[in-house]
């Protein structure tokens, strides 16, 4: 995706647009599950100390009052944990993340992703941490490192294999999304696949480690899903140049295939010179912003007609997908904007690709993967419903839209 729509952080205590809110919800999260496993790491310094009755001598005590530290994307609250012992000297808990006097931090910059980024997979939370609250947050042991990265782990294993049969799944898109991975011979590729359900809403499916989107891989993915409950969706959309084709012809026959217009755009624009892509890009949306298939169609042969003596692999390229391009308009016309492309998928890891561009050190697989989970469980909180998602009610009974018009009972007798 083009850096230039990555979304900028600016201003401190407004939110100015949904990504801010994203990562200040995701920073107050991460920011309050790591205090939390410091503190686990100080009460396991106590674990030998114990009441005359067997049971520990120093023990949680509710919290102080929440208070804010503020940052470069607002203020992140935070309780931090107190602590009671029951033999022995008093014993205070305090933690090196926000200590009493941290009120505002210096830097910040997309808080959640760099944390991810810097803190899971290099053992490098104490740096990441002194970007969200400035220099005085020191002091992050290994121990409580190793736990935050034990827990993540577990979350993403959990989510893996969590149940997704209740849910009928209309539409999935799905993408290879590459890392920014050092210090291995390949990038890592996550395949990654969204779902919407019957009631509009989408949910990341999977999001697993690839072969540089192989078929085999992508088998291995959608075999998965389906032990997990998934069964056949009505549309799949996703980029031309994936195995996910050919694998989901195998595992799910039935599922028609719509191609990303954006994907497709792009890989023909690249066969043409610089002064013919702006001309050949208005011609290409003239096909996909059709109001019917017929139109669509007329403006495909014109493409093809201005295009083909000169620049034959251009018109290769987008003839070879016609009618895959083309399915979005048997589908309710709410629904075209969403179906067109995988764009649920850009916008959604526009930021990690952002991010490990910039990202210096070497980040495992795992780590890297564990990181994307997390983000896209922010992420999704803030989806909104699939406009028009009324309509997959018709999606689900096979009705037969017609240029994304659902047919009158008249027009079905006159057939």
């Amino acid at each position: 995706m083009d850096e230039n729509t990555i979304v900028e952080l600016r201003g401190r205590d407004t939110v100015a647009d949904p990504l801010t809110e994203l990562l200040r919800k995701g920073a107050r999260q991460l920011l309050q599950t790591a205090v939390e496993a410091e503190l686990e790491a100080f009460l396991q310094e106590f674990k030998e100390q114990k009441t005359p009755d067997g049971l520990a001598g120093v023990v949680r005590n509710g919290h102080h009052p929440e208070r804010a530290v503020q940052t470069g994307i607002g203020p992140v609250t935070v309780k931090i944990p107190k602590v009671r012992s029951k033999v022995g000297k008093p014993v205070t808990f305090r933690s090196a993340l926000v200590p009493p006097y941290v009120r505002k931090s210096k830097s910040i910059e997309a808080a959640l992703p760099w944390l991810y980024l810097k803190g899971i997979s290099t053992g490098e939370m104490e740096d990441a941490l002194k970007a969200l609250l400035g220099p005085d947050a020191t002091g992050f042991s290994a121990k409580t490192i190793s736990r935050l990265k034990k827990q993540w782990a577990a979350e993403y294993e959990d989510w893996r294999k969590a149940d997704i049969s209740r849910d009928e799944w209309v539409y999935i898109w799905a993408d290879g999304i590459y890392s920014g991975l050092r210090g291995t011979d390949d990038r890592l590729c996550a395949l990654v696949v969204i779902g919407v359900n019957s009631r509009g809403e989408k949910h990341f499916l999977a999001i697993d480690d690839g072969v540089r989107e192989s078929t085999q891989s992508w088998r291995e993915v959608l075999l998965g899903l389906q032990k997990h409950g998934l069964k056949a969706p009505k549309l799949a959309i996703g980029d031309g140049a994936m195995g996910f084709w050919a694998a989901l012809e195998e595992i799910f026959p039935s599922t028609r295939q719509q191609r990303c217009w954006v994907h497709k755009t792009a890989n023909v624009l690249n066969y043409l010179p610089k002064r013919s892509q702006p001309k050949a890009k208005k011609m290409l949306h003239d096909i996909w912003q059709a109001e019917t298939r017929e139109d669509a169609n007329l403006s495909f042969d014109l493409f093809i007609e201005s295009y083909e003596a000169k620049y034959p692999r251009a018109v290769e390229c987008l003839i070879k997908d016609r009618s895959e391009l083309l399915t979005f308009f048997d589908f309710p016309a709410q629904h075209w904007q969403s179906i067109r492309t995988s764009n649920p998928i850009e916008s959604a890891f526009a930021t990690i690709r952002h991010r490990t561009k910039r990202t210096k050190g070497s980040l495992s697989r795992e780590g890297m993967l564990h990181m994307m989970f997390k983000l896209g469980q922010c992420a999704e909180k803030n989806w909104r419903k699939l406009r028009g998602f009324a309509h997959l009610a018709d999606v689900i009974e096979g009705v037969d839209f017609v240029n994304g018009i659902k047919p009158s009972n008249q027009q079905k007798a006159a057939a």
